[in-house]
């Protein structure tokens, strides 16, 4: 039987375990994020950050998968939110004119913002972009998140009292607290401990009942502990007045209230949290997607996202995103569709209706316990091995700058974090050259079957004309060193052809680069071209419509664009050859049989007797010589005119093999092998032709072997030196 979604029964029970196990690792957690939040506006407020972090766990557990529709994720309370609404309601309580019930209000409204920001990234389709954040940024926040918990939770590790700061309490052993400190190390120690002795009971779950289990034996040496009003050492009664009906109505009346100065005072905290929680959620989706063997839609999972924190606004619980731990517990228990999630939000309704009144006597000590461990999770020490190698330290640098400005602020910290990703953008972008590599015309060649004079005069003048590959951004951090490189062939060369084709943008100071370029050529009376323009590749800037804008490439007077690379080599190898006295074969007569370049050292009488065995043939511009596949012996002279040989591809595409002119000869192979052809050989203009099969040939040579030996040499030593050339082509492609 199947459900809606596609669930067996099988696996809807699966969702249901997976769901319960999530809820076991992901409430304790919630919990305890919800003390450290509002215990930062006092520490009689316990019970409503309690209250809200059991709350935030059914809300977004609930809502989070029946928006997103990506089954196995598990939406919770996390550190990130924790840290910034708890760095939030410090800071307004530093500012000692704003009352607790203020402060409430004001991260209510963050939490608001942030899940319509959430909701506006999923609308945008942002995911991808979030993801797009530098690794080095992203630890360090992380990072400086793990300190700012960790130094957070210490003082109620220890029970300092709410006037002695962390530096005064650590240093001042008689203020601590007995109880508070054996049952923090307690929960540490067996949180620690717990996954050697079982995998079965999440480890927090086990770590928290540890540590209430220690404060009740020593509350049997002090019974002093029984006492739940006024303790400072636990939770306390949870505070909730109304039903959830009444709390929805409540907070929607409370946004009448909002002015336009409490906007902007949690605006920016507001929209670095929906930054953090969007990263948060899509780093546990990547993971996921590697368990599960399937893609989620990052971009229906921020608005999932968006949608579950507003409902847990409206419930008056705390914001999380995708947690990783209670996600992969989940699929590992079994949960793979999203009634898992939504299970996962049942049981923590159930668990507070059921469980409301105990939670009060959770120890303060503990709760502190089990987010130390979690801030020492999320502290990326794997960063002090970078500092140790050259080639890291800047990376290192990166990270450890961002943990620093954290402990001064997650705002401040956020802003260092984009700066330091532009920074480190344009460090990869200058680390390397733009210049993929450079050649002149002696080592790259075009696909045009050159005849042996005519590779002798490009050969000898091929310095005057390079090709350039370029690759990546052109940009004002790239523009200096792009000059420097190619300033000397600037002042030496006739061509410069350069090829846009790996280029993804490029913006005016590159533009202004290259007009210079093309003024220092021109003074020379030589030529800058272009070829691969990227103008319809998506993602990319049209390029040729940018530099057309300029009037750099124009009609009349502008930059040369071509195709293709090699139409733009073809076209420098015909201006060197014109600058030689070599005359354009469209402007020649026909050849006679022994002007073709490999007969063209036979003598007359051997010329008359393969002139007995040759036909002529004429094919009009366009025409078909032979094609893939077909059955032939004969090998093609060109007497006049130019013909192109295309290798067939998948869904009737071809790959331009070689041009052959005027002189040169093609189809080789079927003459020696007697093979099926493997391209198609077409007419580029009107063409004259010599045919020679292997079958007339054949019956020449046994009437004449030394001239048929002559006639193989000639082929062999033309093939031979194709070869080379495909060799040199084949050393430029493979250069690293």
């Amino acid at each position: 039987m199947k459900s809606e979604h596609g669930n067996t029964s099988a696996g809807l029970a699966g969702d249901v375990w997976g769901g319960l196990a999530a809820m076991l690792v992901a409430l304790p957690s919630a919990l305890a994020f919800g003390v450290l939040i509002y215990t930062a506006i006092g520490p009689e407020h316990a019970g409503e950050g309690a209250l809200a972090g059991l709350l935030g766990a059914a809300a977004l557990g609930i809502v989070a998968p029946l928006v997103s529709r990506n089954g196995g994720f598990i939406t919770a309370p996390c550190a990130p939110a924790a840290a910034v609404m708890a760095a939030l309601a410090a800071e307004l309580v530093a500012n000692g004119d704003v009352t607790a019930a203020r402060i409430a209000a004001l991260l209510a409204l963050t939490a608001l913002l942030a899940a319509l920001f959430q909701l506006v990234f999923g609308a945008a389709r942002a995911g991808r972009l979030i993801k797009f954040i530098p690794y080095q940024v992203v630890s360090g926040y992380l990072s400086g998140v793990g300190v700012i918990i960790a130094l957070g939770q210490l003082p109620k590790l220890l029970g300092l009292p709410k006037d002695v700061g962390l530096g005064a309490g650590l240093i001042s052993p008689q203020l601590w607290s007995g109880t508070g400190v054996t049952v923090g190390l307690v929960t540490i120690a067996v949180m620690v401990a717990a996954p050697r002795m079982t995998q079965k009971v999440p480890a927090t779950i086990i770590g928290l009942a540890a540590g209430i289990a220690a404060y009740f034996a020593l509350a049997l040496l002090d019974p002093g502990l029984y006492r739940l009003e006024a303790n400072p050492l636990l939770v306390g009664p949870l505070e909730a007045t109304g039903s959830i009906v009444d709390a929805a109505g409540a907070r929607v009346a409370s946004l009448l209230e909002v002015r336009p100065e409490d906007v902007s005072v949690v605006l920016v905290p507001a929209l670095t949290l929906a930054v953090l929680l969007s990263i948060d959620t899509l780093k546990t989706g990547v993971v996921l997607d590697a368990l599960t063997r399937r893609r989620h839609d990052s971009n229906r999972e921020l608005f999932g996202q968006g949608a579950a924190n507003a409902a847990s606004f409206l419930v008056g619980g705390m914001p999380g995103a995708g947690t990783m731990g209670a996600t992969l517990v989940n699929v590992t228990s079994g949960g793979r569709g999203l009634w898992s999630g939504v299970a996962e939000g049942a049981f923590s309704v159930a668990a507070l209706a059921l469980l409301g009144g105990l939670i009060a006597w959770v120890p303060i000590a503990a709760l502190a316990g089990i987010l130390l461990v979690v801030a020492w999770r999320m502290f990326d020490r794997g960063m002090f091995r970078l500092a140790r190698h050259p080639s890291t330290r800047v990376d290192f640098a990166v990270i450890a700058s961002v943990v620093l400005v954290a402990q001064a602020g997650l705002i401040a910290a956020s802003v260092t974090g984009i700066v330091l990703a532009i920074l480190l953008f344009i460090r990869d972008q200058i680390r390397g050259s733009v210049i993929v590599n450079r050649h002149d015309l002696r080592a790259l060649r075009s696909k045009r079957r050159r005849l042996a004079d005519e590779n002798q005069i490009i050969s000898r003048d091929g310095h005057q004309a390079a090709v350039v590959r370029l690759q990546g951004n052109l940009f004002f951090g790239t523009t200096d060193q792009l000059f420097s490189e190619l300033e000397r062939d600037l002042a030496m060369l006739r061509f410069l052809l350069i090829d846009l084709r790996r280029v993804q943008s490029m913006d005016f100071t590159a533009a202004h680069l290259i007009e210079q370029m093309r003024e220092r050529l021109a003074e020379r009376g030589g030529e800058l071209l272009f070829s691969g323009m990227p103008s319809s590749l998506p993602s990319r800037a049209a390029i040729e419509d940018y530099l057309a804008e300029l009037g750099l490439v124009r009609r009349s007077g502008g930059v040369r664009v071509f195709d293709t690379r090699d139409s733009a080599i073809e076209w420098m190898e015909d201006r060197l050859l014109e600058a030689a006295g070599w005359t354009p074969e469209e402007e020649a007569p026909p050849l006679a049989l022994g002007e073709i370049d490999f007969l063209s050292g036979l003598d007359a009488a051997a010329i008359a007797e393969i002139s007995g065995v040759v036909q002529e043939r004429s094919v009009p511009a366009g025409g078909r010589v032979c094609s893939s596949g077909d059955v032939g012996d004969e090998v093609f002279m060109v007497r006049r005119g130019r013909v192109h040989a295309l290798l067939p591809l998948e869904k009737g595409k071809r790959h331009h093999l070689a041009t052959f002119g005027r002189g040169d000869f093609f189809g080789e192979i079927a003459f020696l092998d007697r093979g099926k052809r493997t391209a198609d050989v077409e007419a580029a203009t009107a063409t004259d032709l010599y045919v020679l099969s292997r079958e007339r040939f054949d019956v020449l040579a046994k009437r004449d072997p030394a001239l048929g030996s002559r006639v193989f040499e000639e082929i062999a030593f033309a093939l031979s030196q194709r070869l080379r050339v495909a060799d040199a082509e084949l050393g430029v492609l493979e250069e690293r």
